[in-house]
């Protein structure tokens, strides 16, 4: 009896093997890939559908849009918060074992949510989705690079970028469609039979973690503190950009962002078991990867709050989404057929510049193209081409930063980067605007500075230098994604 029940609870909490013809399939890999894209396409399409439903809401619980709009900024905190301490629990006890408990979890919080008889119980239904998205996003880029071949790794990377640009793009007018038609609950609904497809599937065709980071002990004391300061963090940025709470409010939480970083950078130093390891803490080339992932997704997601504002009166909603669509278009293309266009052997390095200055380029010309659709439309996609070449190669940088045992660390801190940049980029687009005023309708501004941070995420591209031979950080992940191309491991 002891014995079936310690089998039992050894069994949910120890990662299962594929099959054996999965395994040596010469396609493993790629069928590992495919699932991870499940959780990518889902969690873009959650993140930009959900405001199409802010009004049926109004309408049906009675409550303001300051209230209504907890229901995306609660599932943001929650994330961003948890996408690091997820990570060191998946390099610690199995990558696979909380992907999969993740899709678990973000499946019930979305059927929670379709359900929700009120405001409140939805918002906290979302912080349950939000957990297991964490425990998702954490984990999607450490299981793309560590299962297929190391010569592949940016490809596979680009493939999970297309199926996030994907889920953006679709997102508007699925969730219009939904609302429009079934009503909003749609909206959170439609993600239980995709998620319950993909925990069966992540289940046979995933690998098991090859590589684990065991501790003796979880650093709760540095999850508190990076959870302070990151909820602080967009918190201040938030209220800058339109949340209703007093002004006075975003310099508090920006001191409290500062404090708590702090806390969290000594805390780091003197735990024995850190959430970040030391050797992630010295890497520049991890930190420079990481400000260029925030400057490429804040000029990624600014465009998706901006142009809205400035067709506003001079096209319809259906046509404004289709000109916002080239945008999530252009990176689904770039990020597929960059290898194809550039030569083989061309560095994340010149790939990453080059992604970013023809972003930046395009943006600049966006400042002279007033409210011209076609040529918004056209230049968007471009802008999304060079965001589509720049996305992959710099979170391939970002990944060779460290070994494969920390993988699943450096995963989440990619979307963490990728939240922080994305409320940069609504923050300071509804600030230029604001400051703009109305005789400053065509954005110029604005576009301006999200001009700016793709030019610096192509400077920090060429300050990264090349990590060469193989060795390290890098050939040991490399290392790890051979031998399981090899099949040697479930």
């Amino acid at each position: 009896m002891i014995e079936a029940e310690m089998f039992g609870y050894r069994s949910i909490l120890t990662e299962a093997p594929r099959p054996a013809s999965v395994r040596n399939n010469p396609r493993a890999p790629w069928l590992a890939v495919g699932v991870v894209c499940f959780g990518a396409f889902m969690g873009q399409l959650d993140a930009s559908i959900v405001t199409l439903t802010f009004r049926p809401m109004e309408r049906e619980f009675a409550a303001p849009l300051a209230a209504v709009q907890w229901v995306s900024l609660a599932y943001l905190l929650m994330l961003v918060a948890l996408l690091t301490p997820a990570g060191r629990l998946a390099d610690a006890v199995g990558r696979k074992l909380i992907y999969g408990y993740g899709f678990v979890i973000f499946t019930l919080g979305s059927a929670a949510c379709g359900l929700a008889p009120s405001l409140s119980i939805l918002v906290t239904c979302r912080l349950m989705q939000a957990l297991g998205a964490a425990m998702l996003q954490a984990n999607s880029v450490a299981l793309v690079t560590t299962s297929v071949p190391p010569g592949r790794m940016r490809l596979a990377l680009s493939i999970q970028a297309a199926a996030q640009s994907v889920g953006l793009g679709l997102g508007p007018t699925l969730g219009g469609l939904l609302t429009d038609t079934v009503g909003w609950r749609a909206v959170y609904l439609i993600n239980v039979p995709v998620g319950c497809l993909a925990v069966v599937a992540g289940r046979y065709l995933l690998p098991r973690t090859r590589q684990l980071s065991r501790t003796d002990s979880f650093d709760w004391i540095g999850a508190v503190l990076l959870a302070i300061g990151t909820t602080a963090a967009l918190v201040g940025l938030s209220i800058v950009g339109g949340l209703p709470l007093p002004g006075w409010t975003a310099a508090v939480m920006s001191g409290a962002a500062v404090l708590a970083a702090a806390a969290f950078a000594a805390r780091q130093q003197r735990a024995r078991f850190p959430l970040i390891p030391a050797d992630l803490l010295r890497s520049r080339r991890l930190w420079l990867g990481l400000l260029g992932a925030c400057c490429g997704y804040l000029a990624l997601f600014g465009p998706l709050v901006l142009v809205p504002q400035l067709l506003a009166g001079h096209a319809s909603a259906l046509r404004t989404g289709a000109i916002l669509s080239a945008l999530p278009a252009g990176f689904g293309v770039a990020a597929l057929s960059s290898e194809a266009i550039f030569p083989k052997g061309t560095t994340n390095r010149v790939r990453g510049c080059a992604g970013a200055a023809l972003c930046a380029a395009a943006l600049v010309m966006l400042t002279l193209m007033a409210t011209n659709l076609v040529g918004i439309a056209v230049l968007l996609a471009l802008a999304g081409v060079g965001l589509g070449i720049f996305v992959p190669a710099n979170n391939a940088v970002i990944m060779r930063s460290g070994q494969a045992k920390s993988a699943a660390i450096l995963g989440g801190l990619v979307n963490m980067a990728r939240g922080i940049g994305t409320t940069f980029g609504i923050a300071l687009v509804t600030l230029a605007l604001h400051l703009a005023g109305p005789g400053h309708a065509d954005g110029a501004p604005a576009f301006g500075v999200l001009a700016a941070a793709a030019g610096c995420a192509a400077l920090i591209a060429v300050a990264i230098r090349p990590l060469g031979g193989g060795r390290g950080a890098g050939g040991a992940l490399a290392r790890d994604a051979r031998t399981e191309h090899a099949g040697a491991f479930g």
